[in-house]
């Protein structure tokens, strides 16, 4: 039989690459390639960038721990929590860890469900003002001049929502992209206090040195368990219910463990 060749250039041999290729990817068991952005920020111990000059944290490795096991690569992409969302809305972010279920959330969002063991967001004050009102639950805080830092479209739960519905406490709360603003806000005593998670303000204050005068209180904002965001855009229900499988096996396991253990124990 003759063989028939092809020149590389021409039109045939262009048609042929094409075929060959989309019956490639039709065929049932062939693994397209998978890549999903990834969100970090400086928000330790959950993502963060190392000693090491490498991007580390709780979340990013479990992240990429369950993505490798799906077959994917990660490509990480710094920006702040309000920039997340929006991008995230658009399609050009497809994954966002530390994520709340919301309403509004979920019209562009698939949520991973609640697999992680919920954090507490505590509120730290400044101890000359926790020595002026040391108060166990934040609605005490109602009807004093308590000036509160807080950080765009972050979600701190019901009671400061609650609270947020008063217009003379509302006057009194300081917004910013960055939670490192607030904790300087907090220190040149602009601010009186701000709402984090419990194991990030305590990471965060003791880097920055300000661990003796920024105290974290009894006051309890919220204990919920965060889930894990992805863009309706960019992945299928399906793929998050796989994420969520895996994410699972890697608690089962004590791959998370392990890894919170590596960051907590620093």
């Amino acid at each position: 039989m003759d063989r028939v060749v092809v020149d590389a250039s021409s039109p045939l041999r262009r048609f042929y690459t094409c075929t060959v290729l989309l019956l490639l990817i039709s065929l049932p068991g062939v693994v397209q390639a998978c890549q999903k952005t990834l969100r970090w920020d400086d928000d330790p111990p959950f993502s963060m960038l190392r000693a090491n000059g490498e991007v580390g944290g709780i979340d990013i490795d479990l992240n990429r721990a369950a993505l490798e096991r799906l077959g994917c690569t990660v490509k990480l992409v710094k920006m702040p929590w309000a920039r997340a969302l929006r991008e995230l809305e658009l399609g050009r972010l497809d994954i966002l860890p530390g994520a709340f279920r919301k309403p509004e959330r979920e019209v562009y969002a698939h949520f991973s469900g609640a697999v992680l063991k919920p954090s507490r967001n505590i509120l730290f004050m400044h101890q000359d003002a926790l020595a002026r009102w040391p108060v166990s639950d934040l609605l005490e805080l109602q009807n004093t001049t308590f000036r509160l830092g807080a950080q765009i479209d972050v979600s701190y739960g019901p009671v400061y929502q609650q609270l947020m519905a008063d217009a003379d406490f509302a006057s009194r709360v300081s917004f910013t992209t960055s939670r490192a603003n607030l904790w300087q806000m907090v220190k040149k005593r602009r601010i009186d206090g701000v709402i984090a998670d419990e194991s990030t303000g305590l990471y965060e204050t003791q880097q920055l040195g300000l661990d003796d005068s920024i105290q974290p209180t009894a006051v309890v904002v919220s204990a919920e368990a965060a889930e894990v965001a992805f863009s309706k855009k960019s992945n299928t229900a399906e793929f998050v219910q796989s994420y969520a499988q895996v994410l699972r096996q890697l608690v089962e396991d004590g791959s998370y463990d392990r890894i919170v253990q590596s960051y907590l124990s620093d």
